[in-house]
């Protein structure tokens, strides 16, 4: 079975729509904190960075009065449990790995304690990275989910990723490194 890619994700439809929804400079900057800190943490970076890039596909918009309402949000979003179904289901239907497929849907639903009435989540190593994550990129009232970044910039540092991905993983089985 061939890996799926950053790219396949991101190419797909049901990414393009949700994940420029939630931001897709932060989707970006937060696969990026993941590999760092999955290197470190010695997480799979596949999983983590996979697991970072979907972390807010769940999100739904939050407006008052045609403005939108950072309070409403915190009081009522629950992005992260329809994000770990969707981005579940989109990872099986791009053909993940079913265990692969359920660690990164939990580590999107764990992401984040703001959808549990008591705040002490009990995480685990690869759940803690992807938070870690979008700690290390989050802006005050939610400002980072309105950067800008366009879909060439975002394939072309997804692809950069990828490529790192898979040279960890080469090293990590001892295979020769080609380019």
């Amino acid at each position: 079975m061939s890996r799926v890619t950053l790219i396949d994700i991101f190419q797909h439809p049901v990414a393009q729509k949700y994940v420029k929804r939630a931001g897709l400079a932060h989707a970006v900057a937060c696969a990026y904190h993941a590999y760092r800190f999955a290197v470190e943490k010695n997480v799979d970076p596949d999983l983590a960075c996979k697991a970072a890039f979907l972390h807010d596909v769940g999100h739904y918009t939050w407006y008052n009065n045609g403005e939108w309402d950072y309070n409403m949000y915190k009081e009522n979003d629950i992005h992260a449990i329809k994000g770990a179904e969707r981005a579940h289901k989109l990872l099986i239907r791009l053909g993940e790995d079913r265990v692969n497929a359920k660690q990164i849907s939990l580590a999107v639903l764990l992401h984040t304690d703001s959808f549990l009435p008591e705040k002490n989540i009990q995480r685990e190593a690869l759940q803690e990275v992807v938070a870690s994550a979008d700690e290390a990129d989050e802006e005050p009232d939610g400002k980072h989910h309105y950067r800008n970044m366009s879909d060439e910039r975002a394939e072309r540092l997804l692809s950069q990723l990828d490529r790192r991905i898979e040279v960890y993983q080469k090293r990590e089985l001892k295979e020769p490194v080609s380019f």
